[in-house]
């Protein structure tokens, strides 16, 4: 529901009063008084005229006045409706579509270099923080794997993971030779290589539940090892990049000492972002959560624009930007937007690539 449905009765010259005081708080970041709004020339209206509509959109929630300054700053409603309404999105320009093009395509980097290059381009882009999720690997697709010999009753298994590379040592009853992981190795490639994560995850532990009966100790060593090798070992710290978390300190609103601390550790800790982007990986297109809306106090005066990647129709990841409530929603929304697309496309070509 947005704003405008809150309350209907708002007329279209106060969302025109709304629409230019929010842009030019945007624009400078100090309250906004009528005579500031008086004189410029998308409103033919008398200062007096202004301070009657702007007090009617304090009254409806829409504005407030910071501590005892004559101006207006716009509420979380406000930009609500702001973004919702009265909003005029800017395309991104051809420098900066060539910007990313170029990342994703340097090289055909890996997807966690792929994911860092991204975030850092968020940043980069915006000046604000930038994220971007590791793509779920129940949607990716298990490549390689491999099993080597360790001492001590362990054993290395090798994956590879769409491009990236990940091991585990795995800890087993016995010592088992090399002969003997290099036929549990031929076997596993031949069963499930270029198969999903998660449907290689559920064939092994089916074959585990029912057929164990009928399986040499090896085989089901084998595909207990397996299934062991591919259990999801990243936790939640694990799941996202941030890049730019220094650029918050320059705006004057999340400057003191005490805001700073609280997302600096939200950032380090992780705990409401991952939360909150759980909450973004089931929801279609570019989602905006202004201020209190995440639900989460350290983000109530920071906003939070993300969109979801996805790779053959699966939404893997999300991407975003956060930053204060008065950013330039008109630019960043569509930055947002279009890189989530465009590595939406990449992902998609890797999967298609032999």
């Amino acid at each position: 529901m947005s704003a405008q449905d809150l309350h209907p009765a708002l007329n279209e010259r106060a969302q025109h009063v709304l629409r230019v005081l929010v842009e030019q708080h945007i624009r400078d970041g100090q309250p906004v008084g009528s005579r500031t709004l008086s004189k410029t020339t998308e409103l033919a209206l008398s200062p007096a005229t202004i301070r009657n509509v702007m007090s009617d959109l304090e009254e409806a929630g829409y504005l407030r006045a910071p501590h005892t300054s004559a101006g207006r700053v716009p509420t979380d409603l406000g930009y609500r409706l702001f973004v919702d309404n009265l909003l005029e999105v800017r395309p991104p320009d051809s420098e900066t579509l060539g910007s990313l093009n170029d990342i994703i395509e340097a090289n055909r980097p890996t997807q966690q270099e792929l994911v860092e290059q991204v975030s850092s381009f968020l940043s980069g882009i915006t000046q604000m923080a930038g994220l971007v999720t590791l793509p779920r690997s129940e949607h990716t697709r298990l490549r390689h794997i491999e099993f080597l010999p360790l001492s001590d009753r362990r054993v290395l298994a090798i994956m590879v993971i769409e491009e990236e590379v990940q091991n585990r040592v795995l800890y087993t009853d016995r010592d088992y030779s090399a002969s003997e992981l290099e036929q549990a190795t031929n076997f596993l490639n031949a069963q499930f290589a270029g198969r999903e994560i998660s449907q290689v995850r559920r064939d092994l532990r089916a074959e585990l539940n029912t057929a164990r009966e009928n399986m040499n100790e090896i085989m089901s060593d084998i595909i207990s090892m397996a299934d062991a090798a591919i259990t999801e070992t990243r936790n939640e710290h694990d799941e996202f990049v941030v890049a730019g978390q220094t650029n918050l300190m320059n705006f004057q609103e999340l400057s003191s000492v005490q805001k700073l601390k609280a997302l600096f550790d939200e950032f380090t800790q992780k705990r409401d972002i991952f939360h909150l982007l759980e909450r973004c990986i089931q929801a279609e297109g570019v989602q905006i959560f202004i201020g209190r809306e995440s639900g989460y106090e350290v983000f109530d005066e920071v906003s939070v624009i993300t969109a979801p990647f996805g790779s053959r129709d699966n939404i893997i990841g999300v991407l975003g930007v956060i930053g204060p409530t008065r950013m330039a929603y008109e630019r960043i929304i569509p930055i947002v937007d279009v890189t989530s697309k465009i590595l939406t496309a990449t992902l998609n070509d890797r999967h298609q690539s032999p």
